[in-house]
């Protein structure tokens, strides 16, 4: 018959093993999150022009942004040089990145793909993808600007269950000009934006994600705050499919001014009574 202080010793032992067990699961992270899939942007029926920064808003003026004065005129000249045929505030029409916050559109579908140290947003547009940093690492000094910026992220488990459901993103460090819209919609061009994110799976419906994006920017009088929605295609097998935009871009920039290329491939003008480029260094000039 064992010895009952024996016994004792032997519970004691292991509820204390129990006991660090459970301490070293509580302070263990959380695992990563599955946010696998195809996210297309989430669609409001009925609003008028392209797709927009604020997905329930029109794009443009619709948006009501808080722009200072100097840049609501600079969006109202944009609007203006659009309507005779230029190219606005927006050059990414011949082509170039675009840059945050326009390249989380969702134009064409995106895909998250998760990793311990790095999480990668791919685009697939004008802008190839996105790495949000989540190892922890400081904010750089040496590192060049870019339309995509440097983003940190912070991963956060807000419910408890032991699996992240968040994440909180920084983003700096930018070049431009960059805008929200095709139609011109103004950054500041010191460039000095910032912009901070929440991601996070919507609870009622997984198959939506949200991106509670907040811009700080000089061209506005405060922060602007947009929840920027995604749509998770039922087809756990998606195609994915290419969208090169040189491959069918008719647009020509020569120096400042944008012209056109035909059918027949043949240059045009993109407004009336443009002037036709400088052709000086061609010696043959005859028709």
């Amino acid at each position: 018959m064992l010895n009952r202080s024996f016994v004792t010793v032997i519970v004691a032992a292991l509820a204390g093993a129990l006991t660090i067990i459970g301490a070293q699961a509580a302070d263990a992270p959380a695992k990563l999150p599955d946010w696998r899939g195809q996210w297309s942007r989430f669609v409001v029926p009925g609003l008028p022009g392209q797709p927009s920064h604020d997905q329930t808003k029109p794009w443009g003026k619709g948006q009501g942004a808080p722009l200072t004065p100097e840049y609501q005129a600079i969006l109202e000249a944009s609007i203006a040089d659009q309507a005779q045929g230029g190219l606005g505030n927006f050059p990414t029409t011949t082509g170039r990145a675009s840059g945050m916050p326009h390249m989380m559109m969702a134009f064409v579908p995106l895909e998250f793909v998760v990793t311990p140290d790095t999480t990668y947003i791919l685009i697939g547009m004008y802008d190839h993808f996105r790495r949000i940093y989540t190892d922890g690492r400081d904010w750089p000094t040496n590192v060049e600007p870019t339309f995509q910026g440097y983003s940190i992220g912070k991963w956060i488990d807000e419910d408890g269950d032991g699996v992240y459901d968040v994440l909180e993103v920084e983003t700096r460090n930018f070049k431009g000009p960059r805008a929200y819209d095709e139609l011109g919609l103004p950054l500041h061009f010191d460039n000095q934006s910032v912009f901070k994110e929440r991601f996070y799976r919507d609870k009622a419906d997984p198959n939506i994600m949200h991106d509670i994006l907040t811009t700080i920017d000089n061209a506005l009088t405060r922060p602007w705050t947009v929840d920027k929605k995604y749509v998770r295609t039922p087809d756990p097998r998606p195609i994915w499919t290419e969208y090169d935009l040189s491959e069918l871009n008719a647009q020509i920039m020569i120096g400042k001014e944008n012209y056109f290329l035909s059918a027949d491939g043949r240059l045009m003008p993109t407004k009336k009574n443009q002037a036709p480029p400088d052709v000086r260094y061609f010696t043959n000039t005859g028709k």
